[in-house]
């Protein structure tokens, strides 16, 4: 992860603006006071900046939680604030470069606000979860013109490079997403998918709640297949294919096709390597045959004023509530002078949404952006809603 390590931090005046980085706010921790965040605006990401304060030195670096696919854009903010705040700083991993120039206009990549707004419509969509190197979804994106291809990736040296290609080959039948898989499929409107591929996903045999293969993940992917769409999933890993095949057949009506080390029109590094190393690969194919309910979910993200005492929010710090069909946890408290902000994970139990809740003169707002439009996020809304105005 970029980082500065510095020898003493410094804050600045907020608002200011320095080589295209805008820094809007800082907030501290209201339990940790040697941890801040700084809300940083570059182009059109907005993201926090993570300050951690020690007695002999302090570290300066992205925040997990919002840090944009740009790279560069995180590269920028660092290295903006440590010249706005004069700060000494004793080793960095950040370099100093123009941004490439396959990168200097990058349509293709989209926010989930995008898809949120506006899904595709005009053509038939296929999904690639977990693209990696890229190598599996430009061949398909550049065999099959007439398709539009959604590449999600959480990876963001993943995303750049295949950013680049996209620019490099001029394909306009691809689009990029850094966004949790499995809660894109829950916005998905039903019947519009033509082929989701999970190529080689991370076993996690340590934590299989992390799997990208659920039952919930089925459920979603057979609602947002057409009639004869079909999910793919290949992995090298023998107990990866026997958890999936079990909880594909454990529903009550499914059509699947399993091969072994069939061979495949590209294959990725990761692919080769397994094949180098005599390891089996194994397919597991579901085909959709029925036609799904369209999607319909009622609601929205809006609150009213934050009546609630400060010292009354302040005291929901580690709070975690049960709902039906939802949870909500308040992680972290921040404050500042004139602001309040919480860190939050709501929604669903086994896809939970991670984001921040900003309260700035009794004005509340999600930040850097809303939640998805699901129904265990909107039950744990309406609970926070509740909670906020008092």
């Amino acid at each position: 992860m970029p980082h500065l390590h510095i020898e003493t931090f410094k804050p600045v005046e907020f608002p200011c603006s320095k080589d295209g980085v805008t820094f809007n706010f800082i907030v501290s921790n209201l339990n940790h006071t040697k941890e801040r965040l700084i809300s940083a605006t570059v182009e059109e990401d907005d993201f926090f900046l993570l300050v951690k304060e020690d007695e002999n030195k302090s570290l300066l670096k992205s925040d997990k939680l919002t840090r944009p696919a740009s790279i560069y854009n995180v590269h920028k903010a660092l290295l903006s604030y440590a010249k706005v705040a004069d700060l000494n700083v004793i080793s960095s991993n950040v370099p100093e470069y123009e941004k490439n120039i396959h990168l200097e206009e990058v349509s293709a990549l989209k926010n989930i606000s995008y898809f949120v707004d506006s899904f595709p419509e005009d053509k038939e969509i296929r999904i690639e979860v977990g693209f990696g190197s890229g190598r599996h979804l430009l061949h398909q994106a550049l065999s099959n013109p007439d398709i539009l291809f959604v590449g999600i990736e959480i990876h963001r040296p993943s995303i750049e490079q295949v950013l680049k290609q996209v620019n490099i080959q001029k394909l306009d039948n691809l689009l990029i997403l850094d966004y949790d898989a499995r809660l894109f499929m829950e916005l998905v409107p039903s019947n519009r998918v033509g082929k989701i591929y999970v190529h080689f996903p991370v076993p996690w045999d340590k934590k299989p709640h992390r799997r990208v293969i659920s039952t919930t993940f089925i459920e979603e992917a057979n609602r947002v297949l057409n009639v004869g769409g079909q999910l793919e999933l290949r992995t090298d890993s023998e107990n990866y294919y026997a958890y999936s095949y079990e909880t594909f057949i454990a529903f009550n009506k499914t059509t699947l096709q399993i091969n072994k080390n069939k061979e495949i029109a590209i294959s990725s590094k990761y692919e080769d390597r397994w094949k180098k190393m005599e390891k089996n690969i194994y397919d597991v194919t579901m085909i959709n045959e029925e036609h799904s309910e369209e999607l319909s979910i009622e609601g929205d993200f809006d609150f009213r004023e934050a009546n609630a005492n400060s010292s009354d929010i302040l005291a929901l710090h580690t709070k975690n509530e049960k709902l039906d069909g939802a949870f909500i946890h308040f992680e972290r408290v921040y404050e500042s002078e004139d602001k309040i902000m919480l860190r939050l994970s709501m929604g669903s139990f086994d896809r939970p949404e991670h984001l921040y809740v900003l309260i700035d003169e009794r004005q509340v707002s999600y930040y850097p952006h809303l939640p998805l439009k699901s129904r265990s996020n909107l039950i744990a809304h309406k609970y926070l809603e509740g909670v906020l105005h008092g």
